[in-house]
């Protein structure tokens, strides 16, 4: 089916119920609207399916693992369970392990301090600052942004096919490649673009080569159903408050002995299976070799549990009417930009590109801080602007230089002039379709009409000017 046929299609189903979508905002020209959150990408709000589950368990909280008492026990059972949850809606492999972190970047700093000795890392350009940076200790080869999703796999093929082998193994790795362990890092949906990275072929080149990989889906499990054993990753990482889950909690999941022979990523209580003083003074620590090697200290039952939750909402819902109806968004969205000249779509794999409901642009003529604090202001629609976390892809997709952008109140470049920030709108299985209408009539009226309020620079921030009010 056709993206034009899809925003036909009066059959899609009915957005998801979450919280917030009656709350209504103040606007800077007098007045109230109801808020159009449209800054999903960055947190999405939490299902109301999510908030009910917590909010029934919440008078039975109690500590995990270890209480004797009954609030404990039942805590602990809803933690594990949460666990198995999460591997299914996963479809984790027999042996795979699901570790809970706070977010998708402590997910992949956690992996990061538990690659082998001389692990050679590469990543893509284009990745998430969360999956751009945390491989300090690591030998990490930067890949340049691909065009195409071709492009993509031949890039790393070649990278994987010229590494260097490790200075002190000689053993081929258990992939059957060159000597030396490596790992590719991946994002599965750009939190730029919104468009998805062939990781299946990906995973497959990796293989290949005798590498690993693990996937950022923090952009594609609130979209797209996600598959372990499908893609054939070795580990996926993603956060509870992208996937309507606001409650501080993420997931590694996948391979376990790279995570069994690490040292614990927290060392403390929960961590630990025997500790023992010895006669010099010191202690011996007996680790454990399970997820909760890498979980120590008090766990975050109801972040946990708000990932189950989510996963299990999503799961029932199916994923082939959020997809059908997101695709319809997205064609609203797109087509009505289209409509307006001004107005620039980043992408770095084309219009035809499958993605999910991200797409970030930039207007000739306007700052982008001064065009979202419009929409805000003036619309009440939340969006955002910036270089998204993702500082070299915006630039290389806006071919422009670091810099800082200018004030707000004026435009950022003149008519010609290359852009330095950009404008996202992102959306998801709550958004009605009433939000991204709005967001588009809005779109072309400041284009049109410009803005019908003054504004100043406040904190680095575009803000109202509301002193002479």
């Amino acid at each position: 089916m056709s993206v034009s046929a899809v925003a036909a299609d009066s059959s899609v189903c009915a957005p998801l119920a979450v919280l917030g979508r009656d709350v209504t905002v103040p606007l800077v020209t007098g007045g109230e609207v109801t808020y159009a959150a449209l800054d999903y990408a960055a947190s999405a709000p939490a299902l109301q399916r999510v908030w009910d589950d917590v909010a029934a368990y919440a008078p039975y909280y109690g500590s995990v693992h270890r209480g004797a008492g009954y609030l404990s026990q039942l805590s602990t059972d809803l933690f594990e369970n949460s666990r198995v949850a999460v591997a299914e809606f996963l479809d984790c492999r027999e042996g795979d392990q699901v570790v809970f972190t706070r977010s998708t970047t402590d997910s992949l700093n956690l992996l990061a301090a538990a690659l082998p000795a001389d692990c050679q890392v590469f990543v893509f350009e284009t990745e998430h600052h969360a999956s751009l940076l945390p491989w300090r200790d690591a030998r990490v080869t930067y890949l340049n942004a691909p065009r195409t999703a071709d492009q993509a796999v031949a890039t790393l093929e070649r990278a994987l096919a010229d590494r260097d082998p490790s200075p002190s193994s000689q053993l081929r790795s258990s992939r059957g490649g060159p000597t030396g362990p490596a790992l590719v890092c991946v994002t599965g949906a750009s939190n730029v673009t919104g468009e998805l990275w062939p990781v299946k072929e990906l995973a497959a080149a990796a293989h290949a080569h005798g590498a690993r990989i693990v996937l950022d889906a923090a952009q594609l499990a609130p979209h797209h159903p996600v598959s372990v054993s499908e893609l054939d990753v070795d580990w996926v990482a993603f956060s509870g408050h992208k996937l309507y889950a606001p409650f501080g909690s993420g997931v590694l999941a996948g391979r376990s002995d790279w995570l069994r022979e690490a040292d614990p990523y927290l060392a403390g209580g929960g961590a630990s299976r025997k500790v023992a003083r010895r006669t010099d003074g010191g202690v011996d620590v007996e680790w454990h070799d399970t997820a909760a090697r890498h979980e120590a200290g008090s766990p975050n039952v109801i972040g946990v549990y708000s990932i189950a939750s989510a996963c299990k909402a999503l799961t029932e819902a199916g994923f082939d009417e959020l997809v059908a109806r997101e695709n319809h968004l997205i064609a609203k969205v797109r087509e009505g930009l289209a409509e307006v000249p001004a107005v620039k779509v980043l992408s770095l794999f084309g219009d035809d590109a499958p993605r999910v409901g991200v797409i970030s642009f930039v207007v000739e003529g306007w700052n982008s801080s001064h065009f979202a604090a419009a929409l805000s202001a003036e619309y009440g629609i939340g969006v955002r602007d910036g270089l998204f976390c993702a500082h070299p892809l915006v630039r290389t997709l806006l071919g422009s230089d670091p810099q800082t952008q200018g004030e707000c109140g004026a435009p950022e470049a003149a008519p010609g002039e290359k852009s330095l920030n950009a404008i996202r709108v992102s959306f998801g299985a709550g958004t009605p379709d009433e939000h991204v209408e709005r967001f588009v009539r809005a779109v072309k009226e400041l284009v049109a009409d410009g803005a019908r309020w003054n504004y100043r620079t406040e904190d680095g921030r575009c803000v109202p000017d509301t002193t002479g009010a």
